[in-house]
């Protein structure tokens, strides 16, 4: 992929950023809404005169902003962090933090929120998450008010992520959430395969799925007494087990499934949304996996197994193939089978299947929410600049990910001489740091380090990740599926339905991959899911696509 230097890409994001902003506020939709309440007087205490894209922001008096502020366990919110001292230093801004522990956080926020008493900026928020909270007043409409943010703007407009910003509007063509950006599409989780099973038996690195089946059948001839792939990431909703799995293969063959499963697929030959759990392509990936159970290929117990149970059975030899991704590849599935001689492993790329070799997704992750309440303060502009520097500059993105050029780290990332500092190590990079960039330092925190370019996220890669990634960047990507957001009282309905139909396939999904029922009993199935109201779920979501299509264009 070719990359801009960051001065060409500031140059060309400070030329367009003014009509990118103007752009992205009205784009999708009504112009008088968009403008509406743009009064910001007595809103720009501490803010800059002059703020643009590339410019470091620092209010113009200390500035101390309430933020939801999420710990996780193994790397614990400390007051004393460098992270903080230092951005306090930069941008003249401090924390009044609410700290809230990993595993409560959702459920905290959503208490903070509905009770009135949320700080004013809520990070790491996944859409639609926000949806929640929008009928009540609770979260600012921040599409309304992209005009403060220039790097947000300019970022959107340099890597043309307005369809995936579409993604995140609402009925009213507003989003309420500000989320990550990816320069691209980017993959991350794959297979580990036994690269010194592969060598014994002279086999090569499968590229698709039917390579895939026939390395297993290798695998078990040569090892009858093992079932070659033995998977994890089952006990995690909402697919029906072995998500990764059935997610890759939902790629391959056009269906979102296992933890990528969505209740509707596109059907862009007919122009509108297909039931996913009756399409043809999903009865095609569940005859394959059905396949791999028969001809005893892959452990039944791998769509129900925990995931300690699975990586004991990679650990002791008793499985050669398992879900991974880059980080738990260096941490959990290498550190394994350290016991068994000579054994190598690999995260190998996804297998391409009948689609051929592409990827999809949104270039989209989690976000930032502005509580309504900031409207009302006196630092509102102030906050959106300092929000816009910290989670979408070249800069802020950089220190909130790296830290300080000289403490933390050395060189840089654009002629790939960076490198972190000799006594910091993260994930598998520098092991032998004796200090933890996100531990001792809190950078790399995961509440603010959200997207960036592609060159800034292959700086965390060790080179087979690169490796890996490069052969990612060589996939085409597939088009984004049409906006289609539902009024609240359509949201209130289909949640019942769609509850009701997602526990029914995914109960059927595990039957038939299993062969507790035959896939001749297809019809049949696809008549009980009308039973749940699957045809008045589909018009719904039909009726939505058509109605914001008529509505913004």
């Amino acid at each position: 992929m070719h990359q801009l230097s960051r001065r060409q890409l500031l140059a060309a994001a400070g030329a367009a950023a003014g009509a990118a902003a103007l752009g992205l506020s009205g784009c999708g939709s009504d112009d008088s809404d968009s403008k509406k309440d743009k009064d910001l007087s007595g809103k720009r205490e501490g803010a800059m005169e002059k703020y643009g894209v590339g410019d470091q922001f620092k209010a113009t008096k200390p500035l101390t902003f309430p933020i939801m502020m999420l710990s996780n366990p193994n790397y614990p919110y400390n007051k004393n962090w460098l992270f903080l001292t230092e951005l306090a230093k930069r941008t003249n801004v401090s924390f009044n933090p609410t700290v809230i522990p990993l595993s409560d956080y959702n459920q905290k926020r959503s208490v903070m929120i509905s009770a009135g008493n949320a700080p004013l900026i809520i990070p790491k928020t996944y859409h639609p998450q926000e949806e929640d909270y929008i009928a009540s007043g609770a979260v600012l409409p921040v599409s309304d008010y992209v005009d403060l943010m220039p790097n947000f703007a300019a970022q959107i407009e340099k890597w043309n992520l307005q369809g995936d910003l579409d993604q995140n509007r609402e009925e009213d063509g507003k989003y309420y959430l500000l989320p990550g950006l990816h320069e691209d599409v980017w993959l991350d989780y794959s297979l580990a395969v036994r690269t010194d099973i592969l060598k014994a038996l002279n086999l090569e690195v499968p590229k698709t799925w039917d390579d895939v089946h026939a390395m297993l059948r290798a695998m078990k001839a040569a090892h009858p007494d093992v079932y070659p792939l033995s998977d994890r990431w089952s006990t995690t909703p909402p697919g029906p087990g072995a998500n990764n799995l059935l997610a890759m293969l939902g790629s391959a063959y056009g269906p979102w499934a296992g933890w990528d499963y969505r209740t509707t697929t596109w059907d862009a030959s007919a122009g509108k949304f297909v039931l996913t759990g009756t399409m043809d392509q999903y009865k095609q990936m569940l005859q394959f996996l059905n396949t791999l159970v028969s001809e005893k290929l892959i452990d039944p117990e791998s769509f129900t197994q925990s995931d300690d149970a699975a990586r004991q059975k990679f650990a002791n030899g008793k499985a050669f193939v398992v879900s991974t991704n880059a980080q738990e590849l260096i941490n959990t599935v290498r550190k394994d089978i350290a016991g068994i001689p000579g054994a190598t492993v690999m995260k190998i790329p996804r297998p391409t299947g009948p689609l051929g070799n592409v990827k999809r997704g949104v270039r989209t992750e989690s976000g930032v929410m502005i509580s309504a309440k900031a409207r009302d303060s006196k630092n509102f502009v102030a906050i959106m600049q300092f929000v816009d520097w910290l989670f979408y500059s070249d800069a802020g993105k950089l220190f909130a990910k790296w830290g300080i050029e000289g403490t933390t780290y050395t060189g840089s990332i654009d002629d790939g001489s960076f490198k972190l500092a000799p006594d910091v190590t993260w994930a598998g990079l520098n092991p032998t740091g004796k200090k933890n960039l996100q531990v001792e330092y809190g950078f790399f925190n995961g509440v603010f380090v959200y997207g960036g370019s592609t060159t800034l996220l292959d700086s965390q890669f060790p080179p087979e990740e690169l490796e890996f990634q490069k052969a990612m960047a060589e996939c085409k990507t597939l088009p984004l599926e049409p906006t289609h957001p539902l009024s609240a009282d359509e949201r209130e309905q289909t949640t019942l339905w769609e509850t009701a139909i997602t526990d029914y396939v995914n109960q059927q999904t595990l039957k038939f991959i299993l062969g507790q029922r035959p896939l001749s009993e297809w019809d049949t199935y696809a008549k009980e899911l009308e039973a749940k109201n699957a045809t008045q779920y589909v018009d719904t979501i039909n009726g939505a696509y058509t109605r914001y299509k008529k509505n913004h264009g």
